[in-house]
């Protein structure tokens, strides 16, 4: 299969992010190359590789327990790397930890803060951690999602733990966000708030955000770029137009499913026919073999309930894999 190289997207119009261009030999602020993690159970992520941009926000996307988690475990040091690197700013995610660690503010699927902490006590850790802690920021950001301060953690809602490691990394200075299902017990309300707070954070060009989900749909208003992981293998990475570009959905008859199949990078059955996912330039191909075929433009959702079925998962780094 062929693989094709990432390259940055190129500024339109109708683009929400401003993309400086005054600084062109800046380092990305995510770097990943040939990274890879093997578990004793026999889970194996990567390798991976991709770079994220300054100026950008970029959807890690997948099924659950495809390794997004275990990723961003790695670039935030919480598990040791098996092979391959990761820069933050062009620093090493290991060697100059403590630096690349000021730079980051970090979203988990699980309230990081003592149970037993107040709101108080929570800011009090993040002041020791971090030299540019901004006091007034913190306490709008808590406004403005409608944490409660006086509250110890334990007695905030999940939404509402949720909301108070978003205020914390919010407040800090960090250049990157890394966010792991940050939108995870949060209502419509506030996860559209969430979206545009991400879309102003980038704005000036300086900042980018990782956003871990399995929730496409908070993705299609805010992503510039997509990176598709699934059974840890890394099986897209680009711009979100020619992610959603990329494949097709052609359905068809029990008939012609041998005409399909062998194009198929992923495949459902039914008994009166299939759902199969194919790349948009073999598709021609395939009307010419057979007209009767339906062919659809695809959505997130569709790509990942494909090749999260029978999947061709050739990539070992860049693009599609064909």
């Amino acid at each position: 299969m062929r693989v094709k190289q990432m390259q940055t997207p190129t500024p339109n119009e109708n683009d929400h992010t401003v993309h400086r261009a005054d600084e062109p030999n800046r380092s990305p602020a995510l770097s990943l190359s040939d990274v890879s993690k093997r578990y004793p159970s026999g889970f194996t992520l990567g390798p991976v590789t991709f770079d994220l941009p300054l100026g950008y926000i970029m959807g890690l996307i997948g099924p659950n327990g495809a390794g997004k988690s275990t990723l961003i475990k790695l670039i935030v040091n919480m598990t040791s790397l098996d092979a391959g690197s990761i820069a933050v700013f062009g620093l090493d995610s290991r060697k100059d930890e403590v630096a690349v660690k000021q730079e980051l503010g970090i979203v988990f699927d699980s309230c990081f803060f003592s149970n037993y902490w107040t709101v108080g006590m929570a800011e009090e850790s993040m002041t020791a951690a971090y030299p540019a802690w901004n006091h007034e920021l913190f306490e709008r950001h808590l406004e403005r999602f409608g944490v409660d301060g006086k509250k110890k953690v334990r007695d905030l809602s999940r939404g509402m733990q949720m909301k108070l490691m978003l205020a914390a990394a919010l407040s800090h200075d960090a250049k990157l966000l890394i966010l792991d299902e940050p939108t995870s017990g949060l209502d419509v309300l506030a996860r559209d708030d969430l979206m545009d707070i991400l879309r102003r954070y980038v704005e000036d060009g300086r900042h980018s955000v990782l956003f871990s989900t399995h929730i496409t749909g908070d993705l299609e208003h805010s992503a510039d770029l997509i990176t598709y992981i699934s059974k840890g293998r890394l099986y897209f990475t680009g711009s979100k137009d020619e992610f959603d570009d990329s494949f097709r959905l052609v359905k068809g008859g029990p008939d012609q499913l041998r005409i399909v199949k062998p194009t198929a990078v992923g495949l459902r059955g039914y008994s009166t026919g299939f759902d199969a996912l194919v790349a948009t330039e073999d598709v021609p191909a395939l009307l010419r073999s057979d007209a009767r075929l339906l062919v659809e433009p695809v959505s997130m959702d569709d790509i990942i309930r494909l090749t999260n079925g029978r999947a061709a998962h050739a990539a070992s780094k860049g693009k599609v894999a064909r």
